[in-house]
């Protein structure tokens, strides 16, 4: 059996490769990028595959038997993008496709869930066995702005009281590694997400208890939070992004407390409390 990722050098892609060689021979992966000479360091054979060059997907994937098709960071491509990867799939004979879409991506309320549904429709119409792998936000999506909440004093979005069900990369990436290695996942949509749900507000006190100082949460309106993002520099589509989910969390589209991702992986999520003690840490 030869497993291929997409995305290999990304940041879940990357975690995916490392959870893939304690369960399979690296000789049995293949990671497909747009630069092999990026994936040297992952310590198995790579393929140049792009997105959006469908003449090298139909190459990359001969003699793939499963393939984790991991969904393109380019929001408003990825339907042309991921089409071209599953039309590939399906000329090259890949036997069964596991797609990382949305949590309740059927049902969910931010706008990002809209490519994934049309992804999921996709592999339904593909005739291909697939799975889906409904993944939550990452932890890391919010320890990544402690830095800038311990500069300006405090956390600031639009989620209000929204419960956010979020696990790490690592979780994820296990989750994802038991599915492309073991039997029984074949038509199955996998709601992963962690066991631990919290606000904003409660992930501020978590770390105002860690840093020893208090930092607390203002609720912005999506406007107000899409400006302020704005003028701490990133790009006006990515701050509008970020607003709307924001607001989409608060409607309870990041909240999941069915814990199926931690059945998958044999093992509880990873706590609040220990990504914020690493990103604390990190700082050091």
């Amino acid at each position: 059996m030869t497993i291929a990722v997409t995305g290999a050098t990304g940041q879940l892609g990357r975690i995916v490769i490392e959870k893939l060689k304690q369960k399979v021979a690296a000789s049995e992966i293949v990671a497909l990028v747009r630069n092999p000479g990026k994936a040297q360091g992952l310590g198995v054979n790579a393929r140049q595959a792009d997105y959006s060059r469908p003449e090298t997907l139909e190459t990359a994937l001969q003699g793939i038997a499963t393939l984790l098709l991991i969904s393109s960071s380019e929001v408003g491509q990825r339907i042309a993008q991921h089409g071209n990867v599953i039309e590939a799939a399906k000329k090259a004979g890949v036997g069964h496709i596991v797609y990382t879409s949305i949590l309740h991506a059927d049902s969910s309320p931010l706008s990002l869930g809209i490519e994934h549904r049309q992804t999921e429709a996709l592999l339904r119409a593909s005739g291909l066995a697939f799975t889906l792998l409904r993944n939550g936000w990452y932890t890391e999506n919010y320890t990544g702005s402690i830095p800038a909440a311990l500069a300006g004093g405090a956390f600031i979005g639009s989620a209000g009281e929204g419960r956010i069900a979020s696990a790490t990369r690592e979780d994820y990436a296990e989750a994802a590694a038991v599915v492309l290695t073991g039997p029984g996942h074949v038509g199955k949509t996998y709601e992963l997400a962690g066991d631990q749900a919290w606000t904003l507000a409660e992930l501020a006190r978590e770390v105002s208890r860690q840093a020893g100082r208090e930092i607390p949460y203002r609720n912005l309106s999506e406007a107000d939070y899409r400006a302020a993002l704005e003028q701490a520099g990133l790009p006006s589509g990515l701050a509008a992004l970020l607003a709307e989910s924001d607001v989409g969390a608060s409607q309870g589209g990041l909240f999941d407390d069915g814990r199926q991702l931690s059945a998958l992986i044999g093992r509880p999520s990873t706590p609040l409390s220990v990504s914020v003690a690493r990103a604390l840490e990190s700082l050091n």
